[in-house]
Parts: C-alpha cells; sequence; structure tokens
C-alpha cells in the first residue's frame, strides 16, 4: 500500500450530535474520502485507531448510550434473489420455511412487546425482490409503518428494490428509516449476488435519501473480500451525500446449504476495526453491531462500542438467525455502565438520551 498521511477526525462539513440536545464538539462530515486514507486509517495500531474513533465518538453522540433495535421478519423466505449469504433465498435449500406475510395486528403486537422490553426502533423485513405495486401487501406495511409510529416507536422498513412512489407512500406513513445494504464494495460485488447490480442498490438509497427517509445503509464482512473491499464500502457509504443515519456493521452468519456456508468465522478484532472506521468516516451516524454479535464475547462487544458502535439489533432473533437475548444484552449494558436510548418522545425527532456532563474540553485535540 502506498505511503498515505493519516487524516485526522476533524475535516469536512460541521456536523452535530443528532442523537443528543447538547454537542461538546463539532466534528466535519467529509464527502471526498479516498481508499487510501480509509485504508491507512483501518490499518493503524488497534490502541491508536480506537483513540481516535473514539475522539469523534465523545464529539458527536451519548457517549454511554447505545440504541436498541429490534427487528422482525414480516415475510420470510422464497426471496427471488440470489444473495450467496441469505438462508431466505428460494435459490438455496436451507431449511427455512416460506411464510406469508404477517398480519398487522399480529406485526404490533411484536412492536408492542420491543418496546416494552427497552427498543427504540422497531425494524420490518420481508424477503422481497421489491414490493408490489400497489399491492394489499404493500398497503398492510404501510399500515404497519403508521401503527409502529403510533406507538412512539421509530420505524424502519426492508424490503428491497423501491420506485419514487412506493418511497414517497413510505414516507407519507411515517418511515423513519429504510435499510437497504450495500453487503460489499462495487468491485467484489459480483461474488456475491448477482440478480441486482450494484447501481439498483444505490438508486433505492439515492430515492429514499431524496423523499427525506433516513438511510439505513451497511454490509458484511467475512464473505471472502479482501481488506480493501471491506474499506471500499465504508468509503461509498461516507461518499454518499448526505452519509447514511446508520450504518450496521454485520460479520457473516455462515448458514449451512448457503454457497457461503464453509467461511470461516470473522475474527472479533476485524469487526472492531470495521466500527471504529466507519465512526471516523460517518461521524454523526449510528454505528449498528448487526449480525454475527452472538458469537462475540462481553468484551469484545465492550470493545466494539469503545471503537464508536452505539445501536444493536435486541431480541434473540435477527430475521432468522440467533441473536443474543435481552436479558443479557440489558446485563452488559448494565455492567458496563451504558444505558439504552429511550423511545422517541417527540414527533419526528430522534431518540431521546439523558444528556452526560461534558465540556469541549473533553474531546481530545
Amino acid at each position: 500500500m502506498p505511503s498515505v498521511k493519516v487524516p485526522g477526525p476533524y475535516a469536512g462539513n460541521l456536523a452535530y450530535s443528532r442523537h443528543s440536545a447538547k454537542t461538546v464538539q463539532m466534528i466535519e462530515v467529509r464527502n471526498d474520502w479516498t481508499r487510501e486514507e480509509a485504508r491507512a486509517l483501518h490499518d493503524l495500531p488497534l490502541t491508536d485507531l480506537l483513540f481516535r474513533a473514539q475522539e469523534v465518538h465523545r464529539a458527536t453522540q451519548p457517549r454511554d448510550a447505545v440504541q436498541l433495535c429490534s427487528l422482525l421478519s414480516i415475510k420470510t423466505g422464497a426471496c427471488q434473489e440470489d444473495c450467496s449469504y441469505c438462508p431466505q433465498s428460494s435459490k438455496y435449500d436451507t431449511g427455512v420455511e416460506a411464510e406469508r406475510l404477517m398480519d398487522v395486528d399480529a406485526v404490533l403486537a411484536k412492536a408492542q412487546e420491543a418496546k416494552e422490553a427497552g427498543a427504540s426502533r422497531f425494524c420490518m423485513g420481508a424477503a422481497w425482490r421489491s414490493p408490489k405495486k400497489g399491492s394489499r401487501q404493500f398497503k398492510q406495511v404501510l399500515e404497519m409503518v403508521g401503527g409502529v409510529r403510533a406507538l412512539g416507536l421509530e420505524a424502519c422498513a426492508t424490503l428491497g428494490m423501491l420506485d419514487d412512489e412506493q418511497t414517497q407512500e413510505l414516507k407519507d406513513a411515517g418511515l423513519t428509516a429504510y435499510n437497504h445494504n450495500l453487503d460489499t464494495s462495487e468491485e467484489y460485488y459480483g461474488e456475491i449476488i448477482t440478480t441486482r447490480t450494484y447501481q439498483d442498490r444505490l438508486d433505492t438509497i439515492a430515492r429514499v435519501a431524496n423523499a427525506g427517509i433516513s438511510v439505513c445503509a451497511g454490509g458484511i464482512i467475512g464473505m471472502g473480500e479482501s481488506i480493501d473491499d471491506r474499506v471500499g464500502m465504508l468509503v461509498t457509504l461516507a461518499n454518499l451525500s448526505p452519509q447514511p443515519e446508520s450504518v450496521p456493521v454485520n460479520a457473516l452468519v455462515a448458514v449451512p446449504g448457503t454457497p457461503l456456508d464453509d467461511q470461516k468465522p470473522v475474527d472479533s478484532l476485524e469487526l472492531v476495526r470495521m466500527c471504529a472506521t466507519a465512526r471516523i468516516l460517518m461521524p454523526g451516524a449510528r454505528v449498528r453491531l448487526s449480525a454475527g454479535r452472538a458469537s462475540l464475547s462481553r468484551e469484545a462487544q465492550l470493545l466494539c462500542f469503545m471503537a464508536g458502535a452505539n445501536s444493536v439489533f435486541f431480541g434473540d432473533k435477527l430475521l432468522t438467525t440467533g441473536n443474543p437475548d435481552h436479558d443479557s444484552d440489558l446485563a452488559l449494558l448494565r455492567d458496563a455502565g451504558l444505558s439504552p436510548l429511550e423511545p422517541e418522545q417527540a414527533e419526528g425527532g430522534h431518540a431521546q438520551h439523558r444528556e452526560p456532563s461534558a465540556t469541549a474540553s473533553d474531546a481530545a485535540e
């Protein structure tokens, strides 16, 4: 790798903490990151990388709070896509049974349970290539979105590709955020999926952002990609304008029957590096520690929080794969002196959090 000056965390447009009432320090957001700069950051000695990420985190985020998101598969299996990591693809025999779209009332009952357990965002996933335009199923999803917002929760959905009309309907229904991951770098993408293009994903992300819905976009590591692929994905996300509101960092859960079922588990320190690099490149985003967390020790999860992760999926299941249970997560936060972000209190606002006592001098120069 060529010699590159490691960039400091303060360069670009000013970003304030979007999740707290008081900003400790201004951090500048850049949309012109190069892969060389990002790789130089990623490859720093881990203690130095963590220090830099923590500087940015303390300046832009509530420093002792973690967003708890609940994820529900509202329509499972029989997906037409061929994503190599996904047990819901109809192309692979993984033992996942296809299920119809859940009833609205059943979904809202799950959302109420999630709120009572401490979640502030409720995410609904449907295994579709894209929703059928004007269909009864899509209208049901719009009802679900409105119902979740009425419960005082942020509402997120991941439904596949969207057109302009569908995006606006979701916005009108009150959708807070839309998840559409890039998965990996553009160069490696064709090794993972062939049934939609990288540009298809970027187009949906652009529609969501243009409609005023927060973008949730991240990717997966451990699929056989290189470090440059991982960094390339983060640079693509960081150079979006606006940057994503939340960035899920997933470690592959190798499911038997998928083409990637023989991949080795991701080392936890690789996940820590991804969280830290994402935090520095995207200072205003929630960095979400997502799939693969069930295999992490408590200490590894805390290292990810130190690296800038401040959101997790909460509950014992992620669509079709396992996840730590509620009690374990709450015990981890309690033992570490962290607290959950509370469900949002004001319409259109972000999750509320008690502001810790801090001054600008707390953020290292």
